[in-house]
């Protein structure tokens, strides 16, 4: 009898237990020690921002522009994002909990050592964006460009990709706990393909995810 696979878990989602009023600028600006709470942002411009030990929490951004800013040691719990621009934001050692990311755009941001738990990614431009080191549980990629994306050495566990395109994504010593799985994905050229060992992959992907090791072993392929 065959055994059944264990059915993956979902991200929870953000709960807002406060009614979310809206944010000000500078009131409400990222910036050391700071600590935000209950508040909506709206087209409101951060870019360049720089702060280290930032609490944000049950907040709501929307078309929000971070670009170029940089995080250290900071916290973003119960938060959704949607259509911001994270493109070339550098952190180091965040946490981003319980929260959900739809139609943003990632395009070379930094997130290395950060971690990432219940967390959706929806729509979303991460391409050449860089997870190195980072710890991923529970988490979806849907629909997203993760194209160039770095995951080298991080930490992966009940991780879904669905309908992404990772082509020529790194996974060069990532670690596989439990739970991974690559569902009608794009996934030709990809880095470190035969450290993915323990992945379920579904669809098209498979091949070229096989082309992709066979290129790691040294196999050429002549017709």
């Amino acid at each position: 009898m065959n055994q059944a696979m264990p059915r993956q878990k979902n991200p929870l989602t953000p709960r807002f237990q406060v009614a979310l009023r809206p944010a000000e600028l500078p009131d409400h600006d990222f910036e050391d020690d700071a600590t935000i709470k209950g508040r909506k942002y709206s087209g409101l411009s951060l870019v360049g921002r720089s702060g280290e030990a930032i609490e944000v929490e049950q907040c709501a951004f929307e078309n929000v522009r971070f670009t170029g800013m940089h995080l250290v040691r900071s916290v973003l719990a119960h938060v959704a994002f949607d259509t911001c621009d994270f493109a070339t934001v550098r952190t180091q050692d965040v946490s981003v909990l319980r929260s959900t990311v739809t139609g943003c755009r990632l395009t070379g941001s930094s997130w290395s050592n950060g971690s990432f738990r219940d967390v959706l990614f929806e729509g979303t431009r991460t391409d050449s964006t860089l997870f190195r080191y980072a710890k991923f549980k529970t988490v979806v990629f849907r629909e997203c460009n993760l194209s160039q994306a770095d995951f080298q050495f991080a930490e992966l566990r009940d991780v879904r990709f669905e309908k992404c395109d990772l082509t020529g994504a790194q996974f060069a010593n990532v670690v596989i706990q439990s739970g991974v799985s690559f569902d009608n994905c794009t996934l030709l050229d990809l880095g470190g393909a035969a450290h993915l060992k323990g992945v379920t992959v579904r669809g098209p992907g498979s091949m070229e995810l096989a082309l992709s090791l066979a290129r790691e072993a040294g196999i050429v392929f002549e017709a």
